[in-house]
This record gives structure tokens, C-alpha cells and sequence, in this order.
């Protein structure tokens, strides 16, 4: 903006300048913003929608110049303004733009004079060079019109010498005028040559191929070197120094075809700017003077070049964009008028610039911190196959890929998926020519692999898997899945893993989610669609959100991801684009990853322990409550009283089972039901192999049951009596009593049975966790640049070096029971001694499931009127949900004590019954994933009787009970119900989506060295309970035969090659190093234990 004082525009002759007016009274004048451009500009969508909000400020309204008056009529005729947003444009006249505003001096929202040096790229660039902003390499070469071949330029067949500088190819060359969009990339003949030539995109085309290698002879160019991006280009779009959108487009160069969405508008990819780029956006907007100004950056070997600057320009289809761009503006052009026509404004103290909250011991304290793990949304029954294989074409694969260098081997990228489909397919071809019954005995296992990854007719590389793992002596029989004989000699196990995938009611519930997340920052109850703004999704863009999120590298999980990214920033469009641009690959030698082949000694015993108690064919006892749940568990110990006898349980579920199969048998055989399509686009056939599986390997053949796949038989019944309902089968709610009754036993307690055994177990998972946690809050409180504005462009910006660090772990159950488990068992506070902490273990004890959804959120705040040095200045709060509604949850579910409940509530507060939402009155959920967000519309935050809770976010509806309405996360749905096709969810087949529990508070007066205290005592205790392990165990070792050595180097899941076992090896050897990096970057192996080292470092930014 053109800055000027108010003595430069002096006191205004109103009567002269508004003659045509009736006279006002300074009181009553409203401020005219003019609109002077072409009309194809002035009356587009993106101007339209934000001069409509912006006429929602009370004292501004909008007058747009006719076009025929601007190319026809003397500035002298032209309508009268005080504000003025003019721009060039392809036809406009600049000169007379710049004589009304010397005539009217209106204030300039963009300076009209610097966009004739916006018409020249060597203005441009001499511009950008002057405020030190990273451009490519470049040189200009300027030709005489009247004698193009005087000039200095010697080309080569690949590589082009221009006033002796020198450019190999690739390397590209732009007309110095802006308004010339043939620009040029000459390719060399090693990647064979010719040019790719870009222009303004006509339909479905912005640049074509030539084979002419030559460059062009006549007119002025820039040649600048060719920057290697990853096939995308940034758009950024300023609105003042402060606030800038980033996206991402397919880049033109690439092949020139438009991605064009379902509407025919071109795809673009939400982006975050580092602190670097946004410095950048502020340097832009301030020397162009232009407050709307869009420019375009390329990222490229680690760094950002800005390599064209396009003037005034905005942002298409962003209804979020619209809000802010209105706001900003009417917002600067009332703080620049409002004082002059004596108008009664003053700039709102934004809620959300600082975001100060107060907090429940009633002291305003500024939010710095949010850390969020999260366990990924609903999906598909995980399946899992295991085969030993001898062949030399899999030992060929393993070597290819670097198999021994671990001895275990991911394949998930479809080149590697087909090798092991090539590898299948020979094998069968080669079993139908010979008759060895040995190989005939695989041919059932080999025509499965060839099965599963043959579905869907394509990779794509997130939805199957193959693990090898390199067995030195050939594999123990381990289950009923296994029944070859042994055989002497190496060999590697193959895993092959399908399912899993994120359904599209977890991609619902991972985006509703993101949106009532909003909540919990200052500001995000606001109005969605208009004033004032929505807290965090401002502070976002405006720099002052410093966000991260990481996911493991399963599919499910970084779409989950994706869909809460989505849905907690207002993005639009797919989730790919979210999830490449957003979400960080977190691979990183375990940090939300796990091995999940790979037990710890301790799992090996607990999983022992487990097996053999729930073998004993009688009622549990006294005996077996003290052995199965001595942590006093509630959830548990009702658990065990609900099963009794564990046999006789799991002889009435392998009952069910085989009735299921049988059912559904029977509908395959009946011509009306045969082609029935299944929840996501499962078949009847499908749905068979899944549970005839099941019941395979549930019973073994000596009659004891593999309890280890209690938890997949009540993820499948669970699955189908969600989502497959319609189906009618019989007896499905006692197979899902039933199970998940066994599965609430088995799963928790696979984590550890005592407290010790928890620990040991968590500690293996969430070592890299805790200590990166550790970091994200050590990190808010230190003075650093993470997303912070440099100190010379922070005049005017209030609190400029403020930031929110929010930081995202989406990961799977096992790292959620882990983190749980250490808050509740390692020490963190004494139920004795704090009622709040009893209260909340007594919580944590009832909830019987960590559900798709599931939530631990550690808050900080600080007091800013506290002493820097003092305990009480930094506040910390822990906060979970169990996730999402079970089938039966309404009667069984666990009171607790609301979030963010205020001190004094805690003694007088027992259990309330209105501290969880009235289930009787469940809805569906009517939101259509792809529909503008509507929840967050001018509607009064109405709070139930449990203070502050996070049950907000959907209407006040008539179905409020009569303790008044309470906000929820989502409505609630009744699993049983019938499914809704075309309407509803928008998915066709889509099942109901159930609701998530609200946020509870577990603590919410802890300190910052209170938890920072804790986090070192349990990562150093983690470090010394392992050396004390690894010591015994070398001493075991040492005492036993080298046979049971052996043995235990070929069990399955600790082996290794061809090193001796992991056991064994000096833990501190492997020092690891986590760097946020793309998953393609990252050893493919991975950890060979969720066992992790504790010496760590992160990089600082992160």
C-alpha cells in the first residue's frame, strides 16, 4: 500500500469532491472503495465474493467503474472514491489510472506506478535482486529491434554463452515482458533435446513439446538456469505484509496438461511457506507497494526462488481465502479513513493475533503449545499371510533390495509388489509342470499371494505389502497357518499384508475431527463465513502457526492425516495433493512406527503369560484376577466377568464363526444375493475368505485355540456389523459381545500385564515419541525463528514474535496404549496425593478401548505476568478421548469430567449425569465430506452442564434434551441402522459414521518442569531397564548351549542376519539420527525392533 500521512493528503474538500451527493454530516459519510480495472476483472467471482463481505463492514461501501467510462471518459467524468483498487490488465490504461489518482489522491490499495515495472521482467528481477530475495541464475540479453544479430550471445549444441556467462542446459529463456507468456526450456540431447514451450493456458493446455533445440533469434530475453523442483510450482497471494496464501499447481513445464478438477477449474495443492518464504511474501508486497499482490516461487535443492511477480491477483475458489482477503482490507482501509471522516471505529484487539485464553483458575494466559497423538480413523479388517520360502528367485529379490544388510526387507512400491507377483506367477507355472508334493503343499500359498496382488488390477502401494524376513536355520512351527515340516538350511519368511485401508467413514471422522479441533484455539468458535475471523485458521495464515504433522508410513495412516489437515485448516479438493504437500513421512527408526513382527523379550512373556491363562478350561479365579489385572483395571476385571470360562467363550465364538461362514455361503449360492456389493466395494466372496480364515486359524488342529487372533476376529465383526449390517446375518451381535469382551482382555494386556511389564513394553514403542514431545515443549518456551517474523518487518504486527507450535502424530494402536501407559503408570503425579490425577485413573481404568480416533493432547500455556524463571509461568494440561463410539457404548461408557473443567468443579462435581451427552437422541450424520464446511456458522456456543466441554460443533438442534443442548463432536449413529446410499455421507454404500468422544480433561494445573521432569526420568529409566535387560540376557545366553542359541536367533519374530541376535548387540551401538524427510528417502528396512535407541537428535526446525 502506499503509505502517506495524513498531512500528505491534507484536509479533503468533501462539498467539492462529492457534489453530486446530498450533503452528510461527517458522522453519517461511509467510505467509497473504488474498483478500477478491466471488467473481466472487476466483475470475476473471486472480486465478487470479497467486495460482498467487504461491504459488511458498517462504514464502507464499493463502487465499480464501468469499463466503457474507463477507456472512453476523461478522469475528470470518473466516479468518485476514497479508496482506490486499480490494476493492469491486458487492454487498461495505466496512464489515466495514474492521472485520477494525482487528481482524486484517493488511497492507493496497490501503488499504480510500480505496475509499469511489474510489465518488465528485468524490472522485476533488479527489484527483487535490490531486497536481497533469492532469484535463479540469470543474465538479460537485450536486442536491438533493428539489428537482432548485434548481440552477445554464442550458442552450443547444449549450452548457450550469453555476455560471457554460461548456461548448459536445461535452461530457460523468457521475453523481458511480463505480458509475453512464451517462455522456453531447452532440454539437452543426453535427455533428448529439444524445447518445451510454455504459454497462457488454452483449455486443457499451458505448454507442448518441440523438437527445435535452437533459441530464438530475434527480441529481448532472460536466461536464467532451469530449477528442478518436484514437478510443482508455488502461487502466493499477499494480502498486506502479514498475510499470504500459499497452493501449489502441476507445474506447466511438466507436460503441459491442466489438471483440471470435477468443475473444470486447475487443481492446486494447499502449501505451507517456512519462515523464510514468508519473509519473502512480506519483501514482495512491500517493494512493489502492491497490498494484493500474487507471485510465483520455485523450491528447489533446499531453497525458494522467486522467479516472477504478477501485481494484483487472487486467490480462486478458496471461501476461506474470500473471509480473510475482506478482512484484511476493510480492516486497513478503516484504520487508514475511519479517523478522518470521524467515523466511531477502532481496530478490533484480534482474539486470535494473541492468542490469550483464560484458563481455569481464572488468570489469562497466552496459548504456545498443542501436541496431539492420534490413532488413525475407521478401516478395512487388516489381513496378514505367512510362507517360508526357499526359492533362489526370493533370495535374488531379498539381495536386490538390500535384505541383508538387516536382514529384514519392506516391499511396498509397486515395481517391487510386481517383481514378487512375476516371482508367484513362475513358481505356479512351474508347480503345474512337475508333481513334487513338497512344492504341491505351497501351491495353496502361492496362488493366495498371486490373489491379493492381483486385486484392483494396480499397485498402489498403500494398501498391500510384503515383508521378508531372513530366517539363518529355516522357520519354528509357530501356528496353524505353518504346517511344513522343517528343513535344514537358510530361509525367509514371507508376511504378505493387505487390508487396513482408511474407509470413507474414517476419512469423515478424521475430517470432522480436524474441524472441531479448530476449537481448542482461541478464536476458532467464530463465525465461519464472515467476522469475526476463525482464531486458528487466521493465525495460520498470517505465520504465527508454527504446524507440523507427522504420520507413520502406513497408508491408513497418513490419510488420516491428510483428512484431519483438511478438515483443521478449511483446505478443499482431494487428499493426495494434502497428504504429498502436508503430511511428513515419520519413518523414522520408530518414532510413530513399529515393527509390529519384531516383540521385545518382555512381549514374548507377556504374550506367553496371556496364552496360557486363557488356555484353562474353567472359570477365572481369584487367582487369575490378581495375574491378569493387577493394575485393578475396571474395564477389565468386568471384562473377565463377562467371559467366565475363557475355553468355553472361545468354543461359542468359534461356534458363531462357523455359522457366519455357513450364512454367508448360502447367500453366495443364492442367485439374488450372489453379486451383492459390499461396504467399499467389498464382495460376498471377499467377505468369505476373510472369515473362512479366521475360523482356519482360530481353532488349531490339536484343538487349543490361537488366542492371538482374538483381535481380528472382533476387528471383522466389528467391521461388518458397522458397515455390513444390511447383510441381515444372524447371531453377529453375540460373535461382537462376545469377542470384544475376549479382545478387551487380550489387546490392553498385550501391552503389559503389570506395571513394570507396561513400561518396558511402552518404552520399546514411544522411546523416539516421548523425547520428540519433550522437545516440541522445551522448544515453544526458547527464543527461536521457527515461523516467526524477522524483527525489521514486525512494526505493526501485534506480538509478532509470538507463535503457536502445534504439532500432529497420527500413528496406530500400539503407540497410543504405549504413550497412555507411561502418563498413567510412569510416575507422572500420585493418585494419593491428587485428587484430580485418582479421579482420572479411575477414568482411564473404565475405558475398555483405544477406538479408530483415539486422542492424547498435551496443552501449554504461559502467564505472561509471571517471572520467565518462575514454575508458575508455564502451564500444562493433558487431555484424552477413547475415540470413537462403540456399537453398545451407550450404556457402558465411562463418566468423565468434561474438558477443561474449572478448578472448583472438581470437588463438588461427582459423577454428573450430565457429563456425557444424551445418547438416546442419536441422528446420522447428514454432512457430506465435500461440502462447504456449514458447522461453524453464526451460532451461540451453547455449553451443557459439564463447563467447557469439546462437545461442540454441530447445530443446537430440536433434539436437545431437556438439561439443555450440549455440543458434540459429531451427532451419534446407531451402528445397527440401515445404510444410507446416495444421500447422507455422499458415498454410495457408505455406512453410518459414528460419533467421537469428546476431549476429557485427565489434569489440568500441571507445570511445565513437572512434565519435563517426568519425560527425562522415564526416558532415563527406559535406557537403564534396558541395559539391565540386555545384560541378563547375555548372560542367559552365555549359559545356554549354542543349539538354544540357535533357536532363538530363528524365532520369527527377533531374527536377524546374518548378525548374531539383536539381544545380544551393545545397545548404545546404534546411535540414530531422526530428520524429517520424505519416506522414499528412508531405509526401506526399517527398525529391526520397536526397541529404540535413546540417543536421538532432531533437527531444530522441527
Amino acid at each position: 500500500m502506499e503509505a502517506r500521512g495524513s498531512e500528505e493528503r491534507g484536509m479533503r474538500n468533501d462539498e467539492g469532491l462529492y457534489e453530486e451527493e446530498d450533503e452528510e454530516s461527517p458522522s453519517e459519510r461511509l467510505i467509497v472503495v473504488g474498483i478500477c480495472a478491466m471488467v473481466k476483472k472487476s466483475r470475476s467471482k473471486p472480486m465478487t465474493q470479497i467486495m460482498e463481505r467487504l461491504c459488511k463492514f458498517e462504514y464502507i461501501t464499493v463502487v465499480i467503474f464501468p469499463e466503457e467510462v474507463i477507456l472512453s471518459e476523461p478522469v475528470e467524468k470518473w466516479p468518485l472514491c476514497d479508496c482506490l483498487i486499480s490494476f493492469h490488465s491486458k487492454g487498461f490504461p495505466l496512464d489515466k489510472a495514474v492521472s485520477y489518482a494525482k487528481l482524486r489522491n484517493p488511497l492507493l490499495i496497490n501503488d499504480l506506478n510500480t505496475q509499469y515495472f511489474i510489465q518488465d521482467r528485468r524490472e522485476v528481477y533488479r527489484i527483487l535482486q535490490q531486497e536481497g530475495v533469492d532469484l535463479p541464475r540469470y543474465v538479460v540479453l537485450n536486442r536491438d529491434p533493428d539489428r537482432p544479430e548485434e548481440c552477445n550471445l554464442v550458442e552450443g549444441e547444449d549450452q548457450v554463452e550469453v555476455n560471457g556467462e554460461v548456461f548448459p542446459k536445461p535452461f530457460v529463456e523468457k521475453p523481458v515482458s511480463a505480458e509475453d507468456h512464451n517462455v522456453y526450456i531447452y532440454y539437452p540431447t543426453s535427455a533428448g533435446g529439444g524445447s518445451q514451450r510454455l504459454f497462457r493456458k488454452i483449455g486443457s493446455r499451458s505448454s507442448v513439446y518441440s523438437p527445435e533445440t535452437t533459441v530464438r533469434k530475434t527480441g529481448s530475453y532472460i536466461y536464467e538456469e532451469f530449477m528442478p523442483t518436484d514437478g510443482t510450482d508455488v502461487k502466493v497471494y499477499t494480502v498486506g505484509p502479514d498475510y499470504a496464501h500459499a497452493e501449489a499447481r502441476k507445474s506447466p513445464a511438466l507436460d503441459g496438461k491442466v489438471e483440471r478438477d470435477s468443475e473444470g477449474k486447475e487443481i492446486r495443492y494447499p502449501v505451507m511457506l517456512t519462515a523464510m518464504e514468508k519473509l519473502v511474501a512480506r519483501k514482495v508486497c512491500l517493494a512493489f507497494k502492491q497490498t494484493v499482490c500474487g507471485f510465483d516461487l520455485l523450491r528447489a535443492n533446499g531453497h525458494s526462488f522467486v522467479c516472477d511477480v504478477n501485481g494484483f491477483s487472487f486467490v480462486k475458489n478458496s471461501m476461506k481465502y474470500y473471509d480473510d482477503c475482506a478482512k484484511v482490507l476493510g480492516n486497513m482501509i478503516m484504520r487508514e479513513l475511519a479517523p478522518q471522516f470521524h467515523i466511531p471505529w477502532s481496530i478490533p484487539m484480534e482474539a486470535e493475533d494473541i492468542p490469550i485464553v483464560p484458563t481455569t483458575s481464572g488468570t489469562m494466559m497466552e496459548l504456545r503449545c498443542v501436541i496431539a497423538v492420534i490413532r488413525h480413523g475407521d478401516r478395512t479388517p487388516k489381513q496378514k499371510m505367512k510362507m517360508e520360502v526357499r526359492n533362489p528367485l526370493f533370495f535374488d529379490l531379498f539381495e536386490k533390495y538390500g535384505g541383508y544388510k538387516s536382514g529384514k526387507l519392506k516391499l511396498k512400491k509397486p515395481k517391487q509388489l510386481q517383481e514378487v507377483l512375476d516371482i508367484a506367477r513362475q513358481l505356479l507355472v512351474d508347480i503345474g509342470q512337475h508333481t513334487d508334493c513338497e512344492i504341491e503343499e505351497k501351491k495353496s500359498k502361492l496362488e493366495q499371494l498371486k490373489t491379493v496382488l492381483e486385486m484392483y488390477g494396480h499397485f498402489s502401494g498403500i494398501n498391500r505389502k510384503v515383508q521378508l524376513t531372513y530366517l539363518p536355520n529355516g522357520q519354528l512351527k509357530a501356528s496353524s497357518e505353518e504346517e511344513d515340516s522343517e528343513r535344514d538350511g537358510p530361509s525367509l519368511l514371507l508376511v504378505l499384508k493387505w487390508g487396513g485401508e482408511l474407509t470413507p467413514a474414517g476419512r469423515v471422522q478424521a475430517e470432522e475431527l480436524g474441524r472441531a479441533f479448530r476449537c481448542m484455539y482461541p478464536g476458532g468458535q467464530g463465525d465461519y463465513a464472515g467476522f469475526p475471523g476463525c482464531g486458528l485458521l487466521r493465525l495460520h495464515s498470517t505465520y504465527r502457526h508454527d504446524l507440523k504433522i507427522y504420520a507413520s508410513d502406513e497408508g491408513r495412516v497418513q490419510m488420516t492425516a491428510a483428512a484431519f489437515a483438511k478438515g483443521l485448516l478449511a483446505l478443499e479438493g482431494e487428499l493426495t495433493p494434502i497428504l504429498v504437500q502436508m503430511v511428513k513421512s515419520a519413518n523414522m527408526n520408530g518414532l510413530l512406527d513399529s515393527d509390529s513382527d519384531s516383540l521385545t523379550d518382555c512381549q514374548q512373556r507377556v504374550k506367553a503369560h496371556l496364552h496360557e491363562i486363557m488356555q484353562r478350561e474353567r472359570d477365572f479365579t481369584e487367582e487369575d484376577y490378581e495375574k491378569l489385572a493387577p493394575t485393578d483395571s475396571s474395564s477389565l476385571m468386568n471384562s473377565m466377568k463377562l467371559i467366565g470360562n475363557p475355553v468355553k467363550t472361545c468354543d461359542l465364538v468359534y461356534a458363531l464363526i462357523q455359522s457366519l461362514t455357513r450364512q454367508i455361503r448360502r447367500k453366495l449360492e443364492d442367485p439374488k444375493s450372489a453379486n451383492l456389493q459390499l461396504y467399499h466395494s467389498e464382495t460376498l466372496e471377499l467377505m468369505l475368505q476373510r472369515w473362512s480364515k479366521l475360523e482356519r486359524d482360530f481353532r488349531t488342529k490339536s484343538g487349543r485355540y490361537d488366542i492371538s487372533k482374538i483381535p481380528d476376529i472382533y476387528d471383522c465383526i466389528k467391521y461388518d456389523s458397522q458397515h455390513n449390517a444390511s447383510l441381515g446375518l444372524e447371531d453377529t451381535l453375540d460373535l461382537f459381545r462376545l469377542s470384544r469382551a475376549l479382545a478387551d482382555i487380550i489387546i490392553p494386556q498385550e501391552y503389559g500385564i503389570t506395571k513394570p511389564e507396561k513400561l518396558d513394553i511402552a518404552s520399546a514403542y514411544c522411546l523416539p515419541l516421548m523425547k520428540k514431545i519433550q522437545l516440541d515443549l522445551q522448544r515453544t518456551h526458547e527464543d527461536e525463528a521457527v515461523n516467526k517474523l524477522h524483527p525489521l518487518y514486525s512494526r505493526g504486527v501485534m506480538s509478532p514474535g509470538r507463535h503457536v507450535r502445534t504439532r500432529l502424530y497420527f500413528t496406530s494402536e500400539s503407540h497410543v496404549h504405549s504413550l497412555l501407559n507411561i502418563f498413567r503408570y510412569g510416575g507422572l503425579l500420585s493418585e494419593e496425593k491428587d485428587e484430580q490425577w485418582r479421579q482420572a485413573m479411575d477414568y482411564l481404568g473404565a475405558v475398555s478401548e483405544l477406538n479408530y480416533m483415539t486422542q492424547i493432547v498435551i496443552m501449554l500455556y504461559e502467564d505472561n505476568n509471571k517471572d520467565p524463571s518462575s514454575e508458575e509461568r508455564f502451564h500444562v494440561e493433558l487431555h484424552f478421548s477413547p475415540g470413537v463410539k462403540g456399537a453398545e457404548d451407550e450404556e457402558k461408557a465411562p463418566m468423565g469430567f468434561g474438558f477443561r473443567p474449572a478448578s472448583s468443579e472438581n470437588n463438588a462435581k461427582q459423577t454428573d449425569p450430565g457429563s456425557l451427552e444424551d445418547l438416546s437422541q442419536d441422528e446420522p450424520d447428514r454432512a457430506a465430506p465435500s461440502e462447504p464446511i456449514s458447522i461453524l456458522k453464526k451460532s451461540p456456543l451453547i455449553r451443557s452442564r459439564k463447563t467447557g466441554s469439546m462437545e461442540v460443533l454441530s447445530e443446537s438442534s430440536s433434539t436437545s434434551s431437556s438439561r439443555g443442548s450440549s455440543y458434540r463432536l459429531f451427532p451419534s449413529c446407531s451402528h445397527q441402522s440401515p445404510e444410507i446410499k446416495t444421500s447422507g455421507l455422499g458415498f454410495e454404500g457408505c455406512s453410518m459414521v459414528p460419533s467421537i468422544y469428546p476431549l476429557e480433561t485427565l489434569h489440568n494445573s500441571l507445570s511445565l518442569k513437572q512434565v519435563d521432569e517426568f519425560l527425562t526420568t522415564v526416558c532415563e529409566d527406559v535406557g537403564d531397564t534396558h541395559s539391565r535387560t540386555l545384560k541378563s540376557l547375555s548372560a542367559l545366553f552365555e549359559s545356554q548351549s549354542q543349539t538354544s542359541m540357535d533357536i532363538y536367533s530363528q524365532s520369527e519374530t527377533m531374527a536377524a542376519a546374518p548378525a548374531p541376535p539383536r539381544a545380544t548387540q551393545p545397545h548404545t551401538d546404534r546411535p540414530l539420527c531422526y530428520i524429517s524427510s520424505p519416506s522414499s528417502t528412508v531405509s526401506s528396512a526399517g527398525p529391526s525392533s520397536p526397541l529404540a535407541d535413546p540417543l536421538l537428535c532432531f533437527p531444530l526446525s522441527e
